[in-house]
């Protein structure tokens, strides 16, 4: 584990922060998995968290709309703020909270038995929220904000499972949008994919942070260089180091980062 020392030190202070990580720890039953992990998260930009497999960066980003706790066994301390309100407190609901902070997932998750229309407006009637008189306006405006609206606006009653793996990705991330939320968290969302729709994602990750606060886990350290501004390293469930993204790459502080960053390990 780091030294305190390390772990103390100040990240750069983005402004304003969305989402502030307040020393948090998590386990999956006596194994912890994050060694009191700090860093904010700012708003409307792209926060990418990379890291070697097995580091914590998935359930770092679970961490942060409580997706973390519906692991067996899994547990968590320290704080995590959005706007300043601890999403742990006892007066948060969850489900309400997952409609403010978004998840896409590594591989597209499209509802199978359902239509395009219907995968985009899923999130909605789960909630309650859905008004049939603006159905068919939410619909278009996810899948204008997904960049998907062109490709499948003759295909709304087809099933969402038809369609190619890019174009399920910018539905599951329509189907995200349609609920309006603030932050939208991405854990490996080009993986599964091929260059092309990996272009296409990251096309649509400049235009979101216009509009959202985005983190992006992500295995690929171009990638993270090329989509984001802050950047957070990882390893071994400790935050080695969490910079703006040009300086990280360029200038890394720790040796360990520069390590991982030209490829002596991961």
């Amino acid at each position: 584990m780091l030294s305190t020392a390390l772990n103390s030190t100040p990240p750069p202070d983005p402004s304003p922060v969305k989402v502030s990580v307040e020393s948090v720890r998590a386990w999956f039953g006596t194994l912890e998995v994050l060694h009191g992990i700090t860093m904010p998260v700012a708003d409307r930009s792209v926060t990418a968290i990379i890291g070697p497999s097995g580091c914590g960066k998935s359930t770092l980003i679970r961490s942060l709309n409580r997706m973390h706790e519906l692991s067996e066994g899994a547990r968590i301390e320290g704080r995590v703020a959005l706007d300043g309100i601890d999403i742990y407190g006892k007066d948060v609901d969850p489900v309400l909270l997952r409609r403010r902070i978004g998840m896409v997932f590594q591989k597209p998750n499209p509802f199978p038995s359902m239509s395009v229309r219907d995968n985009v407006l899923s999130g909605l009637r789960l909630t309650g929220s859905l008004r049939a008189t603006r159905a068919e306006e939410v619909v278009e405006q996810a899948l204008r904000d997904a960049a998907l609206w062109d490709e499948v606006k003759d295909r709304l009653n087809a099933p969402g499972i038809g369609l190619s793996g890019g174009q399920q990705q910018r539905l599951c991330i329509a189907r995200s949008l349609a609920v309006s939320p603030e932050v939208l968290l991405m854990d490996e969302p080009c993986s599964a994919l091929d260059p092309i729709a990996t272009s296409r994602i990251e096309d649509l990750i400049h235009t979101l942070k216009e509009s959202y606060t985005i983190a992006i886990v992500t295995h690929n350290m171009q990638q993270a260089a090329r989509v984001s501004d802050y950047t957070a390293f990882l390893l071994s469930g400790d935050l080695v180091e969490f910079s703006e993204t040009n300086r990280l790459f360029t200038s890394p502080r720790d040796s360990r980062t520069e390590d991982y960053i030209t490829g002596k390990f991961g």
